[in-house]
């Protein structure tokens, strides 16, 4: 695989994070048609009044800001030292797959437990891509 095959699976959480992120409107707009809301419940974010399952797409929005930012930063760093390898390509997928899947049970059935497992599992993952860069470097 070539070096920019590692941009892949980078495209791939940033689209998913784009089409979540759609959701966000999406949601709070049928909760205020629906009467459920109000402007004003978001004026500084999300009021107590805001309905849990108004606030989950918003609430998985931001997981998808947060840990993969690790990700995204590991995927340059391996291109920009040319440490791009198999094993880093197929790292990388299994993150973003378990990123997708936790939105997933998020987004859904929300089984916490569940939840953990991809979680934990795509943490791992990316843990391990950044223990080989590090040992790269030495």
């Amino acid at each position: 695989m070539s070096p920019e095959t590692v941009f892949l699976p980078m495209c791939v959480l940033a689209v998913w994070t784009f089409a979540v992120l759609g959701l966000v409107p999406l949601t709070r707009i049928r909760a205020a048609r629906a009467g459920r809301v109000k402007a004003h419940d978001f004026r500084y974010g999300e009021s107590a009044n805001v309905p849990d399952d108004v606030l989950l797409p918003n609430r998985d929005y931001m997981n998808l800001l947060e840990l993969p930012m690790l990700f995204y930063a590991i995927c340059l760093a391996l291109y920009a030292t040319k440490n791009v390898d198999d094993l880093a390509i197929w790292l990388a997928c299994g993150f973003v797959g378990m990123r997708i899947a936790h939105s997933l049970i998020h987004l859904t059935y929300n089984n916490v437990m569940h939840r953990l497992f991809a979680f934990a599992a795509g943490m791992t993952l990316l843990a391990v891509m950044w223990i080989r860069f590090a040992l790269s470097l030495t």
